[in-house]
């Protein structure tokens, strides 16, 4: 959603709004921004001056998606862009495999499993294991598949006996 119809080679300018709308705080996960949750989609500068966004939500459904559009209005409106829209959209969907190595790396920081990602080529893991964010071990068990958002599952390791969200895979 850069550049013209005929040019989808963004501007500088398209750039610079992509890097202040995805440095944006996910309001459910606020270690990850949105670039590295992976759900900005583009930033559009039109000739009126006006600036689309297009936004992925995690989930159809996800509550935080007004959020993150408020959000995202807010920063631009303060780096003086005075008309901005965002739009919702969900094709291509998105999957867990678009949070960005950084994401993942600060997930885990933050006592979060991170999602696996979905190989793309080489073997395929035999086990189904989460590593356990505090301690490393992947002998940890499901507590509940709902935790403190639809999108992370409720676990424990059985090492250290610590309680963790993991984010699942979509």
């Amino acid at each position: 959603m850069t550049g013209s119809a005929a040019d989808t080679t963004p501007t500088r300018l398209e750039e610079e709004l992509a890097a202040l709308a995805g440095s944006v705080p996910d309001p459910e996960l606020p270690v990850l921004s949105l670039t590295e949750l992976g759900v900005l989609r583009g930033v559009r500068m039109l000739e009126s001056g006006a600036v689309e966004v297009a936004l992925t939500p995690t989930y159809t459904g996800c509550p935080a998606i007004e959020a993150m559009a408020a959000d995202i209005e807010r920063v631009l409106h303060e780096h003086g862009i005075p008309e901005v829209s965002v739009h919702t959209v969900l094709s291509p969907a998105w999957s867990t495999d678009d949070i960005s190595a950084e994401g993942r790396r600060k997930l885990a920081e933050f006592g979060i499993a991170p999602p696996r990602p979905h190989a793309a080529e080489g073997p395929v893991p035999v086990t189904l294991s989460v590593r356990c964010p505090h301690c490393g071990s992947t002998d940890t068990e499901l507590l509940s598949r709902f935790s403190s958002t639809a999108c992370k599952a409720l676990r424990r390791c059985v090492s250290c006996r610590e309680p963790f969200d993991h984010f699942k895979e979509l």
